[in-house]
């Protein structure tokens, strides 16, 4: 998936196909105003002014406590990124705005959005990295609003995914017990759980980020079948030979490769004969071809923000070969752009 020009008009085609148009004023500031526009729309809760049905700009800002003229204007950015519909003085949602960014829609990645107002500032000094090499580790010096918006944030990407993970990931039979490492909110435990009722599962994690997503964990509903330990996946034992499905989901490009190397090793000796170590993550192009728009910003992002950055295919599959495990073939993530499910097992 990428995000590109789109010509609204045969004139705009044209110039677009004779090579006219000056693609980087249009791709930065557009690309500028729409973020911080669906941002603001999410922040100042416009859109769920909208909910309950069709209503005047004037309305609306009477309802956000928003001014109306620039809520107006907002609401027409809104029109043309196409999540709001204009019938004459009256403004009304579009159905991919009531499932993608309304507060109570059960697929809401509305938190996800509004964790762009944090991001903003990072990506603002991404010249100092790339003239440095210096990243921002700046999730420690979060408030406590901040790291709850931020567990919401991932819950949010953890339902979009956890469905296909829990589904395609080889999962051994009758299994019964999984470690999820750096698994915040439980929520793809809690999926892996649902899908195999004997199973349960532990989610180890920074108590920093248990305090956090505690009210996440525990409204899955699953009670003692998935439970949060405080540790750190950079130097915890993991035991030896006591768990089925060890899940590393969203972790390695926040470790540096000694630390993945490290972390494979503990992972490989937990592991119950036949148990699987899955690794599910974004992956770093290694060739032109390979080469996709998220793929390469998200390799960039996590370059900015970790200590490392996205790892290849082939690296993943080395620290599972050289821990002992053997490697399935990745498995490309349907729904997430550049994501794969990197799968080995431990002989029998």
């Amino acid at each position: 998936m990428r995000v590109g020009l789109i010509p609204e008009t045969a004139y705009e085609l044209m110039g677009l196909i004779a090579g006219e148009v000056p693609n980087p004023v249009i791709e930065t500031f557009n690309g500028l105003l729409m973020v911080r526009s669906l941002v603001a729309a999410c922040r100042l809760e416009i859109l769920d002014t909208l909910a309950e049905g069709p209503l005047s700009a004037i309305d609306v800002a009477s309802r956000a406590g928003t001014s109306p003229v620039p809520t107006e204007r907002l609401l027409d950015v809104l029109v043309s990124l196409r999540y709001v519909r204009r019938k004459g003085d009256t403004f009304e949602l579009l159905p991919v705005a009531r499932r993608w960014l309304l507060k109570d829609s059960p697929d809401s990645v509305r938190d996800y959005v509004l964790w762009r107002h944090y991001e903003w500032e990072w990506i603002s000094r991404l010249d100092d990295h790339v003239r440095t090499g210096a990243s921002i580790l700046g999730r420690g010096a979060l408030d406590d609003d901040a790291w709850q918006l931020y567990q919401r944030a991932m819950r949010c990407l953890a339902n979009l995914g956890s469905p296909e993970i829990a589904a395609r990931t080889p999962v051994p039979q009758g299994a019964t017990t999984m470690l999820d490492i750096g698994g915040a909110h439980g929520h793809l435990s809690a999926t892996f759980c649902r899908r195999h009722p004997a199973m349960k599962a532990v989610v180890l994690e920074l108590p920093e980020a248990i305090q956090a997503s505690a009210p996440l964990l525990a409204s899955e509903n699953l009670g003692d079948r998935v439970v949060h330990r405080a540790g750190d996946a950079r130097t915890d034992d993991f035991g030896d030979a006591c768990w089925d499905l060890v899940v590393a989901s969203n972790i390695v490009h926040n470790l540096t490769s000694d630390q993945c190397t490290s972390l494979t090793v503990r992972v490989a000796r937990s592991l119950k004969p036949g148990g699987v170590f899955a690794i599910i993550d974004f992956t770093r192009p290694t060739s032109e071809r390979a080469t996709g728009q998220t793929p390469a910003l998200m390799d960039l992002y996590f370059s900015l923000t970790s200590v490392s950055g996205a790892w290849s295919i082939e690296e993943m599959a080395h620290w599972q070969q050289t821990a002992g495990l053997k490697p399935y073939k990745a498995l490309r993530m349907r729904r997430g752009a550049g994501s794969v499910i990197q799968a080995a097992k431990r002989p029998a």
